[in-house]
C-alpha cells in the first residue's frame, strides 16, 4: 500500500451524494507517480520512498548531479520530488521505477493534504492577523495602526513572536483528514471533501493517515 502520492491541484467544484446533499470537493490530479529511490533503515536511518511526479520536463532544464541521480534510477526526470515515510508499509518491497497512481487509493478513504497556500505579500495585521480598526473619526492618526507592541518599563523590549505586519501565506499548510469521495483512475484524479491550499495548478502532496 502506498504511503501517498503527489500531484497538482486542479479546483473546487460540488458533488450530489446519493441522499441528494451537496458536498464541496476539490479535484486533485494525483498522479502517475514513479518511485525514484529506496531510503533503508540500514543506510539512510530511516524507511522512505523518494517519488517524483510524471510530467513532462525538458532534460537541458536538469542539472548534471539529478540527470545523474535519475539515470542511476533508470526513470525519466522530474519536476516534483518528495519524501513520503513509510511507517505502516515496511513490509512491502519497494523498488525504484515501481509506480503510484489515482486507482491505489480507495472511496471514504482518509487523508492529509499538504500544500504551498497562496502568497498575499507584505500585508497589516487587520489582513494578516484580523485585527480591529482604530477609530475613524477626524484626528485619529490610528486608523490602522496595530497599536502599542512593547512596555515601557517591564520588560523593556518587544516580546518575541507578537503579531504584527509582515509576509503573509506562501507556506506550507498540511490539511487533516479528509474524506475522499470519488477515485477515478482512468483520469488519475481524486475529489476530496473539503479546500485544500494553494492556487489552480499548484503543486499537492495526497498522505495517506497510517492506522
Amino acid at each position: 500500500m502506498a504511503p501517498g502520492i503527489l500531484g497538482k491541484k486542479i479546483g473546487m467544484t460540488q458533488v450530489f451524494r446519493d441522499n441528494g446533499r451537496i458536498v464541496p470537493v476539490t479535484a486533485l490530479q494525483a498522479g502517475p507517480c514513479v518511485v525514484v529511490s529506496r531510503k533503508t533503515s540500514e543506510k539512510d536511518g530511516y524507511e522512505a520512498l523518494q517519488v517524483g511526479l510524471v510530467e513532462f520536463i525538458n532534460e537541458n532544464r536538469v542539472n548534471l548531479p539529478m540527470r545523474g541521480h535519475f539515470a542511476k534510477s533508470n526513470v525519466a526526470p522530474c519536476r516534483f520530488l518528495r519524501e513520503l515515510l513509510l511507517e505502516g508499509s515496511e513490509e512491502e518491497e519497494w523498488k525504484t521505477g515501481d509506480r503510484i497512481l489515482a486507482g491505489d487509493f480507495s472511496v471514504a478513504e482518509r487523508v492529509d493534504v499538504i500544500g504551498t497556500s497562496k502568497g498575499r505579500g507584505f500585508a497589516g495585521t487587520i489582513k494578516r492577523h484580523n485585527f480591529r480598526r482604530g477609530p475613524e473619526s477626524h484626528g485619529s492618526m490610528s486608523h490602522r495602526a496595530p497599536g502599542s507592541i512593547g512596555q515601557s518599563s517591564y520588560p523593556s523590549r518587544v516580546i518575541k513572536g507578537l503579531r504584527m505586519p509582515g509576509q503573509m501565506g506562501k507556506q506550507r499548510v498540511t490539511v487533516k483528514n479528509l474524506e475522499i469521495i470519488e477515485v477515478q483512475a482512468d483520469e488519475n484524479v481524486l475529489l476530496v471533501k473539503g479546500a485544500v491550499p494553494g492556487p489552480n495548478g499548484g503543486y499537492i502532496i495526497v498522505r495517506r493517515i497510517a492506522n
